[in-house]
């Protein structure tokens, strides 16, 4: 995806989003993994998404309410994916894709960060 109106973390939420959702398909048979896949793939689209609204707020105040809930939800797949690499074989798809949110968690925090103190002070 090369889509000239996203910009940079618009193109690396969503594909991080599009690797959640392939790398889920792998998962083994069981219902531990049907739960994790739901909240995994739950919180991974909502991130991108909550930040692609964000590029339409009506105010600073609702996009930094929105690139919140985007950091929340991409913290929660942190969470996730510690858990996949834990209970799984060591797969390197998870390994990249943890490194990943890591890197979007601190993108995110720092927008959150900047655009919070000028909504509040």
């Amino acid at each position: 995806m090369n889509d000239p109106i996203l910009n940079n973390l618009q193109e690396r939420l969503f594909n991080f989003s599009v690797a959640v959702i392939k790398s889920a398909r792998k998962f083994p048979k069981g219902k531990e993994y049907e739960v994790i896949s739901r909240q995994i793939l739950k919180s991974s689209t909502s991130s991108g998404a909550n930040y692609d609204e964000a590029q339409s707020a009506v105010s600073r105040a609702d996009f930094s309410n929105k690139a919140t809930i985007a950091l929340k939800e991409m913290r929660e797949s942190n969470y996730w994916i510690r858990l996949i690499i834990a209970t799984t074989e060591k797969n390197q798809e998870w390994i990249k894709l943890k490194q990943e949110s890591f890197e979007l968690m601190n993108i995110l925090g720092s927008i959150c960060a900047k655009t919070s103190q000028r909504v509040f002070h």
